[in-house]
């Protein structure tokens, strides 16, 4: 069941938003729902991120310096092949 609400945007947000939806063929509503969703799985997405390496780092009794150093390992290999 959709509900409708209503939203503020400043002016040229509406407009980019628009031109996109005209751009692609669709609605306004389309857009923004696409947009919104998009969004919700990103954050959830880096939320489970860190929240592996938050149990890596408590798993492995790792401190923040243990983390940079392994990175800068890990970055020097790469430039290395």
């Amino acid at each position: 069941m959709n509900q409708t609400v209503n939203i503020s945007f400043e002016k040229s947000l509406l407009k980019a938003i628009d031109e996109i939806a005209k751009r692609e063929h669709r609605s306004r509503s389309e857009l923004i729902r696409e947009a919104a969703r998009k969004y919700i799985e990103k954050k959830e997405k880096w939320e489970s991120i860190f929240n592996f390496s938050e149990t890596l780092i408590a798993d492995r009794n790792l401190t923040e310096k243990d983390v940079i150093s392994e990175i800068k390992k890990y970055r020097k290999s790469k430039k290395a092949s």
